[in-house]
């Protein structure tokens, strides 16, 4: 079992940045693929970014493309994701997941993530 736990959410105005954080216990993240996924109040589930067990590879939905970075930090059992340019759109829940099934790029697939965390609001004002 992977517990995780995402912090770092907040209310920013348009335009700003914030960083989230998702730590995970019970389980070393380097055996998964982690993503992070996002779900605006009335809208479903969205992903939103996913990284290789090693870091070297990520991925990204158009809508975030060069403006959000995800990383990851297998040593600490820490994902991150690093939020610049936020619109109001970006204002939704956001998840971290660990992908233990199989799989392939970008990894967008909700169903394939094993384990989620409770998720951490973002509210972006305009």
């Amino acid at each position: 079992q992977v517990q995780l736990v995402e912090s770092g959410g907040g209310l920013v105005q348009a335009g700003g940045s914030l960083r989230l954080s998702c730590a995970a216990s019970g389980r070393t993240i380097s055996n998964y693929i982690m993503g992070w996924f996002r779900q605006a109040p009335g809208k479903e589930r969205e992903f939103v970014a996913a990284i290789s067990r090693g870091g070297h590879s990520t991925y990204y939905a158009d809508s975030v493309k060069g403006r959000f970075s995800i990383s990851r930090d297998n040593a600490k059992n820490t994902v991150y994701l690093q939020m610049n340019s936020l619109k109001s759109e970006d204002t939704a829940v956001y998840s971290c997941a660990a992908h233990g099934s199989p799989g392939v790029p970008p990894y967008s697939n909700a169903l394939r993530y094993n384990y989620w965390g409770q998720g951490t609001q973002v509210t972006v004002s305009s």
